[in-house]
């Protein structure tokens, strides 16, 4: 397999083809700086925050009486004297997708499209949308059971916000009692990086937002389906069927001598969270692995991901080993290992990577968890990739929202970015997925990736190790295949970590391991940009209905849950969408590098902030033009040129046909001309 190295390192592909390897302009990170850094949990107001707010809304409401917002507020909190031209919220809505990717698109006041199965429950007038980038905007909230739909008053190009309610994280509601006990002010803090901010005069008949708001962003905790059970659209193409487990594992050549591809968890009993197929070493008695399932946290014993399809050196993952701080052994455990190093016969050593950092570790090992002891576990090499745990994560993801939105400081952009430090944990991926990789495609050896329980770092580098190394994953569908596989059959917790339709904010649980995993893909295709077939909008889309709960695709924590919950005959699989428009997200400048290893460098130099995804609320932050719809135009143009160049080949075929046929009857000794071979 050919290796290729990202950005501006060393590459074999030459930059004139636009191959995956071209020279690129090293990227430049955040720069340190002086910010102090906030210890609030990922959603909870400071005191202040909460005051300013109250004065925002008592401003605002006394605008409505003078015509104006107070000078003061505005420009606290927008900067802004006119209301720029973007008037469409970037949430994607299906029926008007179209309309919504191109640009502002025209409505009528009594106009809320609905998607299939959405139904309106509440329709409030003379409500004030605090927008921080444009100021006040009267106009109309309707609440479905979707969404929360905000049209302005203008009836010509009208200001539209468009959000779902499964992006909701926190409901806060501010009275303002200078102006009456019927004033209310609302702020809602979302999931997506934004919060919103609205004001309005509680009358007789008007339905009670905060209350039909709460009931539709928080469905679970009011004993009401997930909107996903609701949602009725039909597909021309069944995304349920993406992923099947057989026909993957087959693709990778497994079963083989070595790796049977077990029914032993078909039921889940071995292990409620994995799967329930599963490729284990041949030779292993189902008595002994279910001793080591008692060994092994959570019972995710190692279990086969990736297997290399000309060493056979492997990616296992699980999760730690409950050795304790007594150091209890597990001879069944042991040989289970070394079962695993021997089914490659390209190497005599085995590699431990465990995520976790070795502080950590050894704080799980006096908690009755820890990690294999080179001592007890003989050829293998230990690593740890020292990675913060999800509570860092949230924290990290916090402090960068608080520097995006809603204003952004310009002179100390980079240091405030820098003091977040989630470029830095970006890195710490990357290397680690790298470091995997390598040792797989270098080293022949076979390698054993875990944390903690094996859901959430584990999920993280075992993915993004397979994307290095396995040109299929890099495909729309293969990707697809990836997600399915690595998190969604193989437990990571999803409910847990987005919070679906769950209204407890500060649940300790939640973390955005996913949304980090997905950044890592970004940062690669900035730079591979001809390696991947998918391109950003996919990427964005794909974290849009992380949370959205439209779909089926990301709900619950295991593959056990959703079987029970009817989750594929109920609900409609996110790849029935994306499947059935695969030229929007199709990346123009695609080719296929069939068996290239794809080095990312993970230096921070060659890291980048996601603008697109963290900043895309703020105006002025977009691009003028959408990056998407230049990408779409640039596909059929290249099905053009390609559809001419097979026209000229036919033709060039023809015309050589006929001379070589001429000349060979001229003059018998002649062998004929050069084959034309034309390349795009």
């Amino acid at each position: 397999m050919e290796k290729q190295a990202g950005a501006g390192g060393a590459a074999d592909s030459p930059a004139q083809t636009g191959g995956v390897g071209a020279n690129r302009k090293p990227r430049t990170s955040a720069t340190t700086g002086s910010r102090q850094a906030s210890f609030e949990t990922l959603d909870s107001p400071s005191g202040s925050h909460v005051e300013w707010c109250k004065q925002l809304i008592a401003a605002t409401i006394s605008s409505q009486i003078s015509g104006s917002i107070s000078p003061d507020t505005a420009a606290r909190d927008s900067k802004v004297g006119r209301r720029p031209d973007f008037r469409v919220s970037k949430k994607l809505n299906l029926r008007n997708l179209q309309s919504l990717r191109d640009g502002p698109r025209q409505v009528q006041m009594d106009e809320v499209p609905l998607v299939p199965g959405e139904c309106i429950k509440a329709v409030a007038k003379d409500v004030m949308y605090i927008c921080p980038f444009s100021g006040l905007l009267t106009g109309t909230l309707t609440i479905t059971d979707y969404k929360l739909y905000f049209t302005s008053l203008e009836r010509e190009s009208p200001f539209i916000l468009d959000v779902n309610m499964g992006a909701v994280s926190r409901l806060e509601t501010i009275s303002v009692p200078s102006h009456g006990e019927n004033t209310r002010g609302l702020e809602l803090v979302c999931k997506d990086m934004r919060s919103l901010r609205f004001a309005y005069k509680k009358e007789d008949g008007q339905p009670e937002v905060v209350e039909l708001l709460a009931k539709h962003a928080f469905p679970l905790c009011k004993g009401l389906p997930l909107f996903a059970f609701l949602y009725k659209e039909e597909f021309p193409v069944d995304g349920w069927k993406v992923y099947d487990p057989m026909a993957e594992y087959k693709r990778q050549g497994l079963p083989n001598e070595s790796w049977t591809i077990s029914k032993i968890n078909s039921n889940y009993e071995l292990c409620d969270t994995y799967p329930s197929l599963l490729v284990i070493p041949t030779n292993i008695k189902d008595e002994d692995i279910k001793r080591v399932a008692v060994f092994r946290a959570k019972h995710r014993i190692p279990v086969l991901s990736w297997i290399h399809p000309e060493s056979q050196a492997t990616i296992v993952r699980s999760s730690q080993p409950l050795v304790g701080p007594l150091d209890r052994r597990c001879k069944e455990d042991e040989r289970f290992l070394q079962t695993i190093m021997d089914a490659n016969a390209q190497s005599h050593k085995l590699t431990i990577f465990d995520a976790r950092q070795s502080s950590v570790a050894d704080t799980n090992k006096a908690k009755d968890g820890g990690y294999e002891s080179e001592s007890f576990y003989p050829n293998v090499e230990f690593n740890f990739l020292e990675i913060p745990n999800i509570h860092v994560m949230r924290e990290s993801l916090r402090k960068l929202k608080e520097v995006v939105y809603p204003t952004i400081d310009e002179a100390h952009w980079h240091s405030a970015i820098d003091q977040t430090h989630w470029l830095e944990y970006i890195r710490l991926l990357l290397a680690g997925a790298v470091r995997i990789a390598d040792k797989l495609e270098s080293g022949k050896t076979s390698v054993v990736v875990h944390c903690s329980d094996g859901w959430d770092r584990t999920a993280q580098l075992s993915s993004l190790a397979m994307l290095i190394l396995d040109s299929y994953y890099r495909t729309l569908r293969g990707f697809q295949v990836l997600v399915e596989k690595e998190w969604i059959s193989f437990g990571h917790k999803f409910a847990a970590r987005v919070g679906h339709g769950d209204e407890n904010h500060a649940n300790s649980e939640r973390s955005p391991l996913f949304i980090q995993f997905i950044d890592c893909v970004w940062q690669m295709t900035q730079q591979f940009p001809a390696a991947f077939e998918f391109n950003e909008l996919f990427l964005i889309t794909v974290l849009d209905h992380l949370y959205s709960c439209l779909f089926g695709t990301f709900l619950y924590n295991s593959e056990q849950e959703r079987v029970a919950k009817q989750v594929q005959t109920k609900t409609v699989s996110l790849w029935s969408y994306i499947n059935s428009q695969p030229e929007d997200f199709t990346n123009p400048f695609y080719v296929d590098y069939e068996h290239h290893v794809l080095y990312p460098l993970a230096s921070t130099r060659h890291l980048e902030l996601w603008t697109s995804y963290y900043t895309r609320w703020n105006p002025r932050m977009r691009p003028q033009m959408p990056v998407h719809q230049t990408l779409k135009e640039l596909l059929y143009l290249r099905a053009e040129l390609q559809r001419k160049v097979e026209e000229l080949q036919r033709e060039a075929s023809s015309s050589h046909s006929l001379s070589s046929s001429s000349e060979h009857t001229s003059s018998p000794s002649h062998n004929g001309g050069t084959p034309l071979h034309t390349t795009v």
